[in-house]
C-alpha cells in the first residue's frame, strides 16, 4: 500500500535531530548525521556525523563515523574517522577512534584505543621504519 523506492540517505546531511528541551530513550540508527541538543538515554549508530551540542548530553554507546562533543557523553565510542571533543564537551567512557582532538578544556576520563593504520613494508622503509614479516 505505502510501497516506494528506498531512498539511500546522503550521511553527510542531518536527518534526526533530538532538540534541547526534549529526551529521547530507546536505540538511534541513521544512515544520516544526528544531531543531540537535548538528552537521549540509549545506543546511537550512524553513517555520517553524531553531534552532541553545548546543551545535549547522552547517555549512549555510539558507534559513527565521526563524532564531535560539545556536551556531555556518557558511554563507550567507536569512531570509524574524527572524535573531536571540543571545550566545552566531556566523554567519561572508552574509546576506539581512527583519530582524535580534544580542543583545551575538553574532558576524557577513560581508555582510548587508536585505529593504526597500517603500514605496508614500502611505506615503512619509507618511514625508516623495519617491517616485520610473519611467515
Amino acid at each position: 500500500m505505502f510501497k516506494g523506492k528506498a531512498v539511500k540517505l546522503n550521511p553527510d546531511t542531518t536527518d534526526t535531530l533530538v532538540g534541547e528541551g526534549s529526551s529521547f530513550e530507546g536505540k538511534m540508527k541513521s544512515e544520516a548525521s544526528i544531531r543531540v541538543d537535548g538528552h537521549v538515554i540509549g545506543d546511537i549508530e550512524s553513517s555520517g556525523v553524531v553531534t552532541i551540542g553545548e546543551n545535549g548530553s547522552a547517555s549512549s554507546n555510539i558507534v559513527t563515523r565521526d563524532l564531535i562533543l560539545a556536551g556531555k557523553l556518557t558511554g563507550n565510542v567507536s569512531v570509524k574517522g574524527t572524535l573531536t571533543i571540543r571545550s566545552t564537551g566531556s566523554l567519561i567512557g572508552n574509546m576506539s577512534v581512527g583519530n582524535l582532538l580534544i580542543e583545551a578544556g575538553g574532558v576524557f576520563h577513560g581508555n582510548s584505543t587508536m585505529e593504526s593504520k597500517e603500514l605496508t613494508p614500502a611505506a615503512s622503509k619509507k618511514n625508516g621504519a623495519e617491517a616485520a614479516v610473519s611467515p
